[in-house]
């Protein structure tokens, strides 16, 4: 049996019944509990974006959401959603969604328990993030070391090398005729420039160029919508119908089940919007906040802008132009769709350049947060043979095959996942409790009483 056959099998395993029910079940129960907090705190969510920073820490709320963001808007949303759209049909965006909207609420949950449970190391940075919470909460090392274990292999093998780069090699090559070579030697150095200069400068460039990004490619979307505009309703219907009932092959569409678009609109989802995963906590632990709730709210509004806004742009985009059941896959997919809204050219290159971006500061944000697995479990004399081993897989994840960059990087996904989740299932009194506080001080007592 071939390596990539042996980790398919792994794949299914890992992400079988079990941690799909982990995910949503999560989701579900701390939206229960917490009273719908993704619904009725996202207005206060979204206003304390732009609350000066106090407290300690090494970033502003506003600076961690740009880290954090930085490393969930990459390739899932426009090759991920392409990718999940093509092998479980237009069904699975609704189960993105499904899992974002309960996505927001673990969010929420593992980056308050970051802030809380956060300590400084021995160079006198912030230090938190799961390994800290499972250790420090739950009491149990073994598991933060097996979740920094997995945090590194996701940094190495999954969604901060090798799918960002094998994205933005191909991407350049198709569009401009970029040399494979070329990408990885640029590429290579361009990240050692700024992964170096630590998380100071990492934020620095997230600050500046995730909302720019973000915005431009929304807007494009719109560009599109409005110019399908009569067939957003027809698509929305198909998205809905799609995701309880079997849809048949179609054109280059070889036909999905509602199992595939259940498991491909989880699984691409949790790849782009990392809610449960457990790496958004580690930068919220560094923001400057005295309230571990408010970090908790503003972090949430990351799986708000990526999934339920920016992959929903391009997965309908994808549907409204038809080019979901077409011949194309991936990036191609993506660029075929804005292509039929403006000249092939200008579609093309708009994908292009969106991809880069986003999977540039993806590879950035996951440094950051691999960097902080590796010193957790080796201490800081590894941190120069973990930035160089870092680069190392940056020049050679572009010379790897696709299909085996998506199965690795879902199978070391799912592997993160689980220990985390575990510890949120685990310290759930810890964040009813902490959260009812919160807002106790906040507001009227008979407020909160009636809220929770």
């Amino acid at each position: 049996m071939s390596f990539e056959a042996v980790l398919s099998e792994l794949n299914g395993i890992v992400w079988g019944p079990i941690t799909l029910c982990l995910l949503v079940g999560t989701g579900v129960y701390l939206s229960a509990r917490l009273k719908l907090i993704q619904v009725l705190r996202l207005p206060m969510a979204l206003g304390l974006l732009f609350k000066p920073a106090k407290g300690q820490g090494d970033l502003s709320s506003f600076a961690a959401l740009c880290t954090a963001l930085s490393a969930t808007i990459g390739t899932g949303n426009i090759v991920g959603v392409a990718t999940a759209i093509k092998m479980g049909g237009p069904g699975a965006l609704f189960w993105m969604w499904l899992a974002a909207f309960f996505g927001m609420a673990t969010k929420y949950a593992e980056c308050m328990l970051a802030v809380k449970y956060r300590t400084i190391d021995k160079r006198g940075q912030i230090a938190g993030g799961p390994m800290y919470y499972i250790e420090r909460g739950l009491g149990l090392p073994w598991m933060a070391k097996l979740f920094a274990l997995f945090g590194v292999g996701v940094a190495f093998f999954g969604i901060g090398t090798f799918a960002q780069v094998n994205a933005i090699s191909d991407a350049l090559t198709i569009a401009f005729e970029v040399p494979t070579w070329v990408t990885a030697l640029v590429l290579t150095l361009l990240v050692a420039t700024v992964t170096l200069g630590g998380v100071q400068r990492i934020s620095n460039v997230a600050q500046k160029v995730v909302p720019a990004m973000s915005i431009g490619y929304v807007l494009a979307c719109l560009w599109i919508l409005i110019s399908f505009n009569d067939a957003i309703v027809p698509a929305l219907s198909l998205v809905i119908e799609s995701a309880f009932t079997p849809v048949s092959a179609v054109g280059g569409f070889l036909g999905a089940t509602v199992a595939q678009a259940i498991q491909m609109g989880i699984a691409r989802g949790v790849f782009s919007n990392e809610s449960g995963l457990g790496s958004a906590p580690i930068a919220a632990a560094a923001a400057k906040t005295k309230e571990p709730v408010e970090q908790g709210l503003v972090s949430m509004t990351g799986t708000f802008f990526d999934t339920l806004i920016i992959c929903t742009m391009t997965g309908l985009v994808l549907i409204i132009t038809g080019v979901w059941n077409g011949e194309t896959a991936g990036a191609a997919m993506t660029s075929a769709a804005f292509s039929m809204g403006s000249s092939a050219l200008i579609g093309q290159y708009l994908v292009t350049i969106a991809l880069v971006c986003f999977a540039f500061t993806t590879i950035l944000g996951w440094h950051y947060y691999g960097e902080r697995c590796w010193y957790y479990l080796v201490g800081e004399r590894g941190l120069r043979i973990y930035q160089l081993l870092f680069l190392g897989l940056i020049a050679g994840g572009a010379f790897i095959k696709l299909d085996l960059v998506w199965l690795l990087a879902d199978t070391v996904n799912g592997l993160m996942a689980i220990p985390n989740l575990i510890a949120i299932i685990g310290l759930r009194k810890v964040i009813i409790t902490e959260t009812q506080l919160y807002f106790s001080r906040m507001f009227d007592k008979s407020v909160v009483e009636a809220a929770y």
